[in-house]
């Protein structure tokens, strides 16, 4: 385990190496306690540094055996080794050398699972970060690109697939019923792209014929028995290498495009090339397994990989501030992707609600940080919503503002640049800039500074004059470290609806630039003033969610409840049925604080009901509208003094008003949605189960009757419905016959299957209330669950953490306890899924004084370890401080 030095790392230091190891060929015996690595560097001193300077390469725990200088020896002398670093001296004077490296490694000791590890019999790397250097000493760092040739050899018996990447150019049997494979990546590539799979694996195999005209073998591995699970992932893979053709104009560049799915994966998926790794959560599916969500996740995160290819590996980051120009940008492309495959405006509401819970949150709270940060102390934990999701939001506003034609020409002139270089994110606004004629250097703001922007907006009308005037104000507020914020290039989209539903043609503008339906606000304040608006229109803002920002903007309801039955954007009708839903939230848990009833405006439970209604439609949307705000939503918008339990009470109260409301028609409704024939994974027939089981949510609590989800769940056919259907016992009905009963018949139905007992595990864990706790303690004790293995930990206490107001912010402070516990234990094993578990503390600060004070001690108690990991030290610092 890596512990904490308290180096800090900074953008302003960032230089060149002193060489360059242009070539690289690696050599793996593999064994399982004892694998060898040879490792032979081509090295040359870079032009200008003098011929006394040292290479300096980065280890981590390794155990050097053998060290040879162009083929003899290297006198002890004439180097100094640790596990965490290799120097060398007096090198040749030309500056030209051939190093070999011999290394020792143990995978099946490696439960960070990081470098090469053993897990289930099969070996696997994962070097993103900086895991390179847990394999052989290199200059493990995103700038440095070389070409790799990787030979492997092991048991045949043992590991009859042996994967790298790039193509495979030889391979041959061996004395001992050993056998080798030998591939080369012809494509210069820096080393936390390097990968290697060797093991016993069942696979589906395919192809794909490129634009050109190129033939591409495909291949998906798994554990036998589960290939036909991989078929979904197949489709995916192939629809987005076409998409990535059509779209953006990028074209597969290797013989062979493999995936591996991996049962013990710290992240979702690595985007090496040739040769991707998964968590097998996010390749396997049928009907009977997998939910709507996760085949949907599956073909996001399949596209998400691929599309790397480019936006990754073709052109990867100079370093690892950098992060937010591989991972930003390739989120963007992932959620055009499905955007195109499934609903458009369905999609785009899921990608706000996901920024909203995971990176508004991170944005104003102690881990804030630019979407390029300037500094940091631990580069795993900057896989971050920030670097994601807002980085994706960035990318996007830059096509808002230049529109779909020079955002193309902007991207081709990147790729045409950079191909085959580490890019920076000014390399990247530079070809936008140079592509368009405009000028970004403000727009770059998003990527320097911190914070979730907000613009303050007041309205009004002169009728006599036919004027309507909206004045707009900016701020920024402070982040840790960043006190003082410059003004934002802030892209609105808006639009001003009439009385008969369609949006007002405004005449001439003053005071902002207006292009395309987008209002450019640039200063800190701007009167703007539509001429040729003879009635007082309703201000439709941000529509699209043209940027991550919040809205200070005190809309009348009924202009809410006008939107949410008019607008002709989906998403700001989306947005102001669920504004609407978020106040009347934040009423009634300021009533509940006060010991007041709920009540709630009878013109927003109708609205639900008429949403729900509303053939025009489609059924996902629906269920996205009839989806009210979670707790964790209600808190944020609160702010602080944070009580769980009262946030909680009020989803309830508004839950049961609406049910009631429409009880009848509501079950008349569920029941029209049955009677699918067969299942199909597709956007049309998800969307009608989703709607299906957000009415049956909404029928089960009205009449307080456990008896329709029971009913769902005994009738299930697929795993969407059985899973949706489970969740309403074991959440509204805990304790009852019917809960028991069908969290027995789960268990016992999918006892050989980890993965969808995972979603067992997170269903028990997300149940509210007090004893929640209990529960989860005691399901840690369960045959299925490990404390080694990610997918679980993060099913049953990630879950738990972050997605249980009330159980996990316990009033008497028994939940953080049990958390700090569990972190602690985990960081023993894995420090990478120990830190990140740890951020679901990251808004304790918001809570009310009791529970803020439990939630504190429990920080403490953590970072009062000694020796603890860099990964979960610098997470915890920055959250106390």
């Amino acid at each position: 385990m890596r512990r904490d030095t308290g180096q800090i790392f900074r953008l302003e230091d960032y230089r060149p190496t002193d060489f360059l190891i242009p070539e690289l060929k690696l050599d793996f015996v593999l064994s399982p306690d004892a694998t060898k690595v040879t490792a032979e560097l081509t090295v040359e001193r870079r032009e200008g540094v003098a011929e006394d300077a040292p290479l300096v390469l980065d280890g981590d725990e390794l155990r050097l055996t053998e060290l040879l200088l162009d083929g003899e020896a290297l006198p002890v002398e004439r180097y100094e080794v640790s596990p965490d670093r290799l120097t060398i001296g007096a090198l040749p004077k030309n500056g030209k050398f051939r190093l070999t490296i011999v290394t020792e490694l143990n995978p099946a000791d490696n439960e960070a699972l990081m470098g090469l590890y053993r897990s289930s019999d099969v070996y696997c790397t994962q070097c993103e970060a900086e895991g390179f250097r847990r394999i052989t000493y290199f200059l493990d760092r995103p700038d440095m690109l070389s070409v790799y040739t990787v030979r492997i050899e092991a048991g045949r018996g043992q590991a009859p697939i042996l994967l790298s990447n790039g193509n495979l150019v030889e391979s041959g049997e061996l004395d001992g019923g050993r056998h080798y494979a030998v591939w080369h990546d012809p494509f210069p590539k820096p080393s936390y792209l390097f990968a290697l799979v060797a093991g016993d694996l069942g696979s589906i195999k395919d192809g794909f014929t490129t634009a050109s005209g190129k033939k591409v073998e495909l291949g998906i591995y798994v554990e036998h028995g589960k290939e036909a699970r991989a078929a979904y992932a197949m489709d995916a893979l192939k629809r987005s290498m076409k998409w990535d053709e059509e779209v953006f104009g990028r074209e597969y560049d290797l013989d062979v495009f493999n995936i591996v799915a991996v049962s013990d994966f710290n992240m979702g998926a690595m985007e090496n090339k040739g040769l991707n790794i998964f968590n097998d959560k996010y390749v396997l599916a049928d009907e009977d397994t997998a939910t709507d969500v996760d085949f949907a996740n599956i073909e996001a995160i399949i596209a998400h990989e691929y599309f790397h290819n480019w936006t990754g590996n073709r052109i990867t980051c100079r370093d690892w501030f950098q992060l937010c120009l591989k991972e930003g940008l390739t989120v963007y492309r992932d959620h055009e992707f499905s955007a195109d495959q499934r609903s458009r405006a369905v999609k785009r509401i899921a990608e706000v609600r996901t920024l909203r819970a995971q990176q508004f949150p991170e944005d104003q709270g102690p881990l804030a940080h630019p979407v390029r940060p300037r500094r940091y102390r631990e580069i795993n934990n900057f896989y971050t919503a920030t670097v994601y999701e807002k980085g994706s939001e960035v990318a996007r506003m830059i096509r808002t503002i230049l529109g779909g034609e020079l955002f193309r020409q902007g991207m081709n002139l990147y790729f045409e640049r950079h191909d085959g270089e580490a890019a920076t994110i000014e390399d990247f606004l530079k070809a936008f800039e140079d592509a368009s004629g405009r000028d970004l250097s403000q727009f770059a703001l998003w990527y320097h500074q911190a914070g979730t922007p907000n613009l303050t907006i007041t309205t009004s009308h002169d009728k006599a004059a036919k004027e309507f005037v909206m004045e707009i104000e900016q701020s920024v507020p402070p982040t840790p470290s960043e006190s003082r914020k410059r003004l934002m290039h802030i892209p609105l989209s808006f639009g001003l609806v009439g009385k008969d539903g369609n949006d007002i043609e405004v005449g001439a503008v003053d005071g902002a630039t207006v292009e395309d339906g987008v209002l450019h606000v640039r200063k800190r304040k701007h009167t703007v003033r539509f001429e040729g608006v003879a009635e007082r229109p309703v201000v439709s803002l941000n529509r699209g969610f043209s940027a991550p920002i919040t809205l200070s903007f005190a809309q009348k309801p009924q202009d809410l409840l006008f939107l949410a039955r008019h607008d002709g954007d989906l998403f700001s009708r989306w947005q102001a049925l669920n504004t609407l839903f978020t106040e009347a939230l934040i009423k009634a848990f300021r009533g509940i604080r006060g010991q007041k009833t709920s009540e709630f405006d009878p013109a927003l439970v109708e609205q639900a009901g008429l949403t729900a209604a509303d053939g025009e439609l489609e059924p996902a949307y629906r269920a996205l509208a009839l989806t009210l705000p979670s707790e964790a939503d209600i808190a944020r918008e609160i702010g602080s003094n944070i009580d769980p339990d009262a946030t909680f009470a009020a989803r309830e109260a508004l839950s049961i008003a609406i049910g009631k409301a429409h009880g009848e028609k509501f079950s008349s409704l569920y029941r029209e949605l049955d009677g699918c024939a067969s299942f199909n994974p597709d956007a049309a027939s998800a969307g009608r189960r989703a709607l299906r089981n957000v009415l049956l949510d909404y029928v089960s609590v009205a009449g307080d009757d456990p008896e329709p989800a029971a009913r769902q769940f005994a009738g299930a056919t697929n795993m969407t419905d059985r899973a949706a259907a489970l969740m309403i016992l074991a959440h509204r009905f805990a304790g009852s016959t019917e809960a028991k009963q069908a969290l027995a018949d789960f268990e016992e139905r999918y006892s050989d299957n980890p993965l969808v007992l995972d979603k067992w595990f997170q269903i028990q864990a997300t149940a509210p209330g007090a004893g929640t706790v209990d529960v989860v303690r005691s399901l840690m004790s369960h045959k299925a669950f490990s404390l080694a293995n990610p997918n679980r930990v993060r099913s049953l206490i990630g879950t738990f953490a972050t997605a249980n107001q009330t159980g996990f912010n316990r009033a008497d402070g028994e939940g953080y306890r049990f958390f700090a516990e569990i972190v602690l234990a985990v960081e023993k094993r894995n420090p990478q899924v120990a830190a990140r578990l740890a951020t679901a503390l990251r808004s304790w600060r918001s809570l009310e004084p009791v529970r803020q004070a439990a939630a504190r001690e429990a920080l403490l108690s953590i970072a009062a370890q000694p020796d603890l990991s860099s990964d979960l030290r610098d997470i915890v610092e920055r959250t106390l401080a």
